[in-house]
């Protein structure tokens, strides 16, 4: 019988080998995960300044003073929240537009009540977000301000932007879907068939939860899971299981949304495309695309499955305005927000943009006439006649974090 020609001794090393790296692994995963761990999110420092029921404005300021005269309010999506813009330190747009000498106000959208299913997109435009601006345009003595909407957020801007083209200066949008009529990415084909009516006329608000189980629909394989197999293979990294623990805070720190606005966004937007055809109506008003005469900055993303670059390449060609430009990163739609890469672009680059156009306005008229605030139906019966009510602002000087 000839010998056996298979080198179990160099077998038995390698397994041997592997066996020590992989207990070296194991022992520095389990010092990781039993030492205390930072995973705070939205640590930059903020002063709430005005408070409307649920909503909230954040105010940061820059540390060594600002260097543009106009402030930028930043309106999120009403899908997830806010804190995405400072998720961690070392890549938090909301420090990196700090940096850069921008003065930031931020809409915290809040979690809406029952009560609140009723409230529309108008009640969110031309109610929430005009309250927020007037509010801002009067504490700095301004008649225009610049405005930034992120994702849906970024829709609403648009709408309010050609609504009231006196009061915005210069006007931002990162992946805003403004054109819906595409088959590009799941969720435009999915919205496109979902009965909503249903689902608000069962759920009133539409449940946080059965969103996100949606998205993690779009791409069950790399979100439900790839990436807790990444977090396996890099569970002895402290730095990389942080900032894995901050998203998961994020990602399900998810407030439902407002029953009527999810039912005219798809019915609206979605199923009809009335937004980018100038069809759309708000408040009796409608909203006509070429009213935006301002300067604006389209941003978005290469590889975005959530909205796009059919969602919101149209835009710039679609509204009133002679100083238009496109910008798209390759990049995905959180990682817009996220990517170490895309953070030393993306802020800088807005604020750039922002400080090439940026005047001295004169006073607003509303120093010398109080702005009315409009008041935000709450029930079915009075949604369609809203009346006018003072501004509610919380103490000045109370610093505070998330």
């Amino acid at each position: 019988m000839s010998d056996s020609k298979i080198p179990i001794d160099l077998i038995m090393q390698k397994l041997a080998k592997d066996s020590e790296k992989v207990y070296k692994s194991a022992q520095k995963a389990s010092d990781v995960l039993l030492a205390p761990l930072d995973t705070e999110i939205a640590t930059t420092p903020y002063e709430i300044v005005y408070e409307e029921d649920r909503i909230k404005v954040k105010h940061y300021k820059p540390e060594t003073g600002a260097k543009l005269k106009t402030p930028l309010l930043l309106v999120y999506a009403l899908i997830n929240r806010e804190t995405m813009l400072d998720l961690q330190p070392g890549r938090s747009a909301i420090r990196n537009f700090l940096n850069e000498g921008v003065e930031i106000y931020m809409i915290d959208w809040g979690y809406p009540a029952r009560k609140d299913r009723y409230l529309t997109i108008d009640d969110h435009v031309n109610g929430y977000i005009n309250n927020v601006i007037d509010f801002i345009r009067e504490r700095h003595n301004l008649s225009k301000i610049n405005l930034m909407g992120i994702c849906m957020g970024g829709t609403f801007s648009v709408m309010y932007s050609a609504l009231h083209p006196e009061k915005i200066k210069n006007l931002v949008t990162t992946v805003t879907p403004v054109n819906f009529d595409i088959d590009t990415g799941l969720l435009h084909v999915w919205m496109k068939s979902i009965n909503v009516d249903k689902m608000v006329d069962t759920h009133g608000n539409i449940p946080a939860d059965m969103m996100n189980f949606g998205f993690l629909l779009l791409n069950p394989a790399r979100l439900m899971i790839d990436k807790y197999v990444g977090f396996l293979e890099n569970v002895n990294n402290k730095n990389f299981v942080e900032n894995f623990i901050r998203m998961e805070k994020w990602i399900f720190d998810s407030p439902d949304i407002p029953g009527e606005t999810f039912r005219q966004f798809i019915s609206d937007c979605y199923k009809k495309n009335l937004l980018i055809q100038n069809k759309m109506e708000l408040g009796g008003h409608r909203v006509d695309l070429k009213k935006i005469t301002m300067p604006l900055f389209n941003i978005y993303g290469k590889f975005d499955h959530l909205v796009p670059p059919e969602a919101c390449e149209r835009t710039t060609k679609a509204v009133g305005s002679r100083d238009t430009e496109d910008v798209r990163l390759d990049t995905g739609h959180i990682g817009i927000y996220v990517s170490s890469k895309v953070q030393k672009e993306f802020a800088p680059r807005i604020s750039n943009w922002l400080k090439e156009r940026d005047k001295s306005e004169k006073e607003s008229p509303s120093r010398k006439k109080p702005v009315a605030r409009r008041t935000i139906a709450k029930t079915k019966a009075t949604v369609s006649s809203p009346k006018k009510k003072k501004k509610k602002i919380s103490a000045q000087g109370d610093t505070k974090n998330d």
